[in-house]
């Protein structure tokens, strides 16, 4: 079936994109390129069922697409270097961008799928994080270009489930790592990676007591999927991440181990303010409803992440790493 992925050449699209094609599906991809990358599709730009267009969700969609069964909207600057340089345009994708593909979606009779994350819940008070729970945000904070904005487009999708019957669905996604993450894109698994495999000081916002809990990306890109294709998920809401939750100095610790860096910790003010200080998925609307459930350990996606980040930054004596 033809397929739309709003933000295809991005971490996570380009990963979705490469999975719907090994499905057999038409994939049409567009991306402005503000913070995706070309680079992630090299490894399956050139087949048949594959269409890249550089091209920005706020003017609408391209007037070629062919009638769509399925649109995936992740396109928006998702780390915090990349919304706070691109502010307006970070809202804007997610507004207006949002706005445009849901019309398609009306208009073919697609299903449709947008990306929001767990920053919609804000610096929670509630923990672990679970769907209901309305969040601890600010609309005036620094993250609030992200944050709001996706909180924007969740209400924009629900607009047009309720009012235009397009079925639609809302995945907050939370913390993901892997292959194709830029590796100077300012989040914890880049950072880190790069940093240990230069043997660079590893930084560490605040005391680095701080938790997350990561997701590998192919779990993310399975439990997307899942949600999109699942019967009645129409107008629902699931989280998707990874439940197991450690602190921000035990992941410095595990990556350090498996990269044999000389790197060493410094503390450091925080880069943009509003950090969460504790981000725990509740996952069990996924589990119950799509059978989603992460599968990939930590270990083992750590270092198929180091090995890409190796790769990538000319270090071959890392491509395969204890």
């Amino acid at each position: 079936m033809p397929i739309l992925v709003a933000g295809g050449a991005g971490f996570i699209g380009s990963h979705l994109s490469e999975r719907l094609l090994r499905d057999g599906h038409d994939v049409w991809c567009i991306d402005n390129l503000l913070t995706g990358r070309l680079s992630n599709l090299a490894s399956f730009k050139a087949q048949a069922r594959f269409h890249f267009r550089q091209w920005d969700v706020v003017a609408g969609l391209p007037p070629e697409l062919p009638r769509m069964d399925r649109v995936y909207h992740l396109a928006s600057p998702a780390s915090p270097p990349g919304y706070k340089v691109h502010p307006v345009a970070t809202m804007r994708s997610n507004s207006e961008g949002t706005r445009h593909m849901l019309e398609r979606c009306q208009r073919d009779g697609a299903r449709f799928l947008f990306a929001s994350t767990s920053e919609a819940y804000g610096d929670p008070e509630v923990h672990p994080q679970f769907e209901d729970y309305r969040g601890n945000v600010s609309s005036t904070g620094p993250r609030s270009m992200y944050d709001e904005s996706k909180r924007f487009g969740e209400a924009m999708t629900m607009v047009f489930t309720r009012d235009h019957e397009v079925d639609a669905r809302i995945a907050r996604i939370f913390n993901t790592y892997g292959p194709r993450s830029d590796p100077h894109d300012g989040r914890l698994v880049p950072n880190f990676v790069r940093q240990c495999l230069l043997n660079e000081p590893i930084t560490v916002y605040g005391d680095g007591s701080q938790t997350r809990s990561l997701c590998y990306v192919d779990d993310l890109v399975e439990g997307l999927v899942a949600l999109m294709e699942t019967p009645g998920t129409t107008g629902e809401v699931v989280n998707l991440g990874n439940p197991e939750e450690h602190t921000i100095l035990e992941f410095a610790e595990v990556i350090v181990r498996l990269t044999r860096s000389r790197s060493t910790v410094v503390h450091t003010d925080f880069a943009v303010g509003d950090d969460p200080q504790r981000r725990q998925p509740d996952i069990t609307k996924a589990r119950a409803m799509l059978g989603w459930n992460p599968a990939v350990a930590l270990n083992t996606g750590l270092k198929r992440t180091i090995e890409a980040f190796a790769a990538e930054l000319g270090l071959p004596d890392f491509a395969e790493v204890a």
